[in-house]
């Protein structure tokens, strides 16, 4: 088993079609699902609040309750402690150690699930948050009042963190040593504290936190939401179009598509037959093989990056062009909401697999964290089960899974531009160059997955 084994998809050989078929068949669904949308769906209907109901039987009061609040914010903090204990204390091996898989598994992937299943289950169990609030809670008035949060800043910490700790994952290869990985948690920690002392515990994690930002973000396609510490239901989608598009909001959402896809790029053939030629380049201007092998994985990381951005200009720039007096900066904030979709299914794409085989890691380590031979539940001897689900089918519901994440995306743009422009026609309009961004992402999303490893 390797911790570095993040490719959703290693091989497509045995599939009945070929995978052009599937990327065409792809391609007609969208361009059917925008066809059926514009005759269909003639006014905005997702722009206010969405319907609400609370959980039945009180228990969407239980569950927004500030005890069960207090209770799942002092189990993000045990956690925090026991990781940051594990990576020093455990044993120097990553997959014998707590700490690498919890965070690289349980957090950075699972906890996106989770999101899209249960909402914003992150923002109960966020360490940070608890300390602050904690913190805040015992210093009551004696408390300094926190300084007002500079608008230009807005989320942009939010995307340096999100694209930092993708370096950290993809190309500084941090988790296979535990000690280094959790000194960056460790480091991220205190960072995180002192600006919520600076500007205040909930305003950080609104903007800058950027694990929190990333979770919020997942959240709002779930069906669940809290209001006024009540958890209840809304409609698929309905927290996105709510999306507040403050400064930053966009390229905190180019990094979250923009990093996956390097990921999968790097897994290709492509990118290995080129990154060897770029690492020949910078050795020859007296780079060592490690350092020239990092600028490299750093390039291509900013390339991914890069593309997607590239991709989502195109498609506003050609909608700025049907006029109705949009700018640009408008369009680009307004209609950023519609590519969180597309974020979450290029991650089920590309991670399920992953998830689901080294996360069974976590069935040896709660009883042997250390890595000292301990077997604390009586689980330290199991091993991880690769028969839960075969490549083809894997593929199959990629595609699928895909597929709905840009119809999701381009349905919460029609509803938009019904809202903006007012007229139909023209709202239709503006919305091919939409239909070709996400016709685009589809395309890229699938010949990531079928050219992983190839």
């Amino acid at each position: 088993m390797l911790l570095l084994a993040h490719s959703g998809l290693s091989s497509t050989k045995n599939l009945p079609l070929p995978e052009v078929v599937f990327a065409w068949a792809a391609a007609a669904v969208l361009v059917i699902s925008f066809a059926a949308l514009a005759v269909l769906w003639p006014k905005p209907v997702m722009q206010g609040a969405p319907p609400w109901r609370p959980l039945p039987l009180g228990l969407g009061r239980a569950l927004g309750s500030r005890v069960v609040e207090i209770a799942c914010g002092a189990i993000g903090v045990a956690l925090l402690a026991f990781i940051i204990y594990a990576g020093y204390a455990g044993d120097t091996d990553p997959n014998s150690n707590f700490a690498p898989p919890f965070v690289m598994i349980i957090f950075w992937v699972g906890l996106v699930f989770a999101s899209l299943l249960f909402g914003d289950v992150f923002r109960a169990f966020n360490p940070w948050r608890a300390i602050g609030r904690a913190t805040g809670s015992v210093l009551g008035r004696r408390a300094p009042m926190p300084r007002p949060y500079p608008e230009k800043l807005g989320r942009y910490p939010a995307a340096f963190v999100l694209l930092f700790f993708t370096w950290i994952e993809l190309v500084g290869h941090w988790e296979t040593v535990p000690s280094q990985l959790v000194t960056a948690v460790l480091g991220y920690t205190i960072v995180t504290l002192a600006a919520q002392a600076v500007w205040g515990t909930e305003t950080w994690t609104q903007r800058g936190e950027g694990f929190s930002v990333y979770y919020n973000f997942i959240s709002r396609i779930s069906v669940f939401e809290t209001r006024n510490r009540v958890v209840g239901l809304r409609p698929p989608l309905g927290g996105l179009p709510r999306l507040d598009p403050v400064t930053g909001t966009v390229a905190v959402v180019v990094v979250m598509i923009g990093t996956v896809t390097f990921d999968g790029l790097q897994q290709g053939s492509l990118w290995n037959s080129v990154a060897p030629d770029i690492q020949d380049a910078f050795t020859s201007l007296g780079f060592g093989i490690v350092t020239a092998e990092k600028l490299v994985g750093t390039l291509g990381l900013l390339f991914g990056v890069a593309l997607v951005g590239g991709f989502y200009t195109a498609g506003i720039e050609g909608a700025k062009s049907v006029g109705g007096g949009m700018t640009a900066q408008r369009l680009r904030r307004q209609f950023v909401h519609t590519l969180v979709p597309i974020a979450a299914v290029y991650v089920i794409a590309h991670y399920l697999l992953y998830f689901l085989y080294d996360g069974q890691k976590m069935k040896y380590l709660i009883s042997d964290p250390l890595g000292k031979g301990w077997d604390l539940f009586g689980t330290a001897a199991q091993g991880v089960d690769y028969s839960i689900l075969t490549q083809e089918t894997a593929f199959y519901i990629y595609v699928v899974v895909v597929v709905l994440g840009h119809a999701a995306g381009l349905t919460l743009a029609h509803d938009r531009a019904l809202a903006m422009y007012g007229q139909a026609k023209q709202a239709v309009r503006s919305q091919y160059w939409m239909l070709c961004v996400m016709v685009g992402f589809t395309m890229l999303a699938l010949w990531l997955l079928v050219n992983a490893n190839r």
